[in-house]
């Protein structure tokens, strides 16, 4: 008895699945695509650059750039036929930063760094011409570095002060400078117009501030600042420990900090040139 083969089917389960994987790898793709050209220097990009970046068609990215402009995501310069990120990538961006809250952000990284380093890491914010320490966090040693949360510090004693100060505009940097007279909070405080100028070119240059005894007497420190996407500073995290000691640890110290404001910043929307 012969038998006639009849053509297979899908059962709904299956074409179901196959959609979703034909979903998902779409979304993928767009997300791909956002992705470049938020990592991208260069203010506009054409298709074939993009598709020749990803590996993909320039078909899938004319499609794919089209729905993102739908959304808001993506904008076309009709003169030139380049695209650019629209408003609602910076409205994606900005919603995340808003909801960023840098002591909590922060806290696991504090722990880390005084855990590497041995010392005391701190966390500091700005109230106008003044910061405060928020957070800290103190090794495990018989003699370490404690400080006081909540209390004002002027912006050029300590190296948590000066590393707010080097990173702010330089009309603003004139306007502190140009107070008649900067107090002296020990013998070590820095409060000559002149020589705050050459340590903020110098912090500026190495991305991070020194003090011995600037602050507080026997006390010795590291700095430097949380930068956010205009690479202003929104927080600053140092390092601090006995004079004595943390002399031979600056180095090392500066090492581990800088790696953990780097990272910090990034999470802040700050990507460095």
């Amino acid at each position: 008895m012969s038998s006639t083969a009849q053509p297979s089917e899908l059962s709904p389960r299956t074409e179901e699945r196959g959609a979703t994987g034909q979903t998902i790898a779409t979304v993928e793709r767009a997300a791909d695509v956002l992705m470049h050209f938020a990592e991208q220097r260069a203010a506009t990009l054409g298709v074939t650059e993009v598709a020749n970046a990803l590996g993909l068609s320039k078909a899938a990215v004319h499609r794919i750039l089209t729905s993102l402009r739908g959304h808001g995501l993506i904008e076309l310069d009709e003169a030139t036929r380049r695209y650019s990120l629209g408003i609602g990538a910076m409205k994606l961006g900005m919603a995340y930063l808003e909801r960023l809250d840098v002591r909590t952000v922060a806290r696991p990284e504090l722990v880390a760094l005084s855990e590497t380093t041995s010392e005391t890491a701190t966390l500091s914010v700005r109230s106008g011409w003044t910061r405060s320490y928020i957070d800290q966090v103190t090794p495990r040693r018989e003699l370490i570095m404690s400080v006081t949360l909540g209390v004002p510090y002027p912006l050029h004693a300590g190296a948590s002060s000066k590393a707010f100060l080097a990173f702010l505009s330089d009309e603003e940097i004139d306007h502190y400078l140009a107070q008649p007279a900067l107090e002296r909070l020990t013998p070590a405080t820095i409060a000559g117009g002149s020589r705050l100028r050459r340590e903020i070119a110098e912090i500026r240059d190495r991305g991070y501030a020194r003090s011995n005894a600037e602050r507080q007497a026997g006390a010795a420190s590291v700095a430097a600042p949380i930068l956010d996407q205009h690479a202003r500073p929104i927080a600053v995290i140092s390092v601090s420990g006995p004079i004595e000691r943390f002399t031979e640890e600056a180095d090392a110290c500066a090492s581990a900090l800088l790696k953990t404001v780097h990272h910090l910043s990034e999470r802040f929307g700050h990507h460095p040139a």
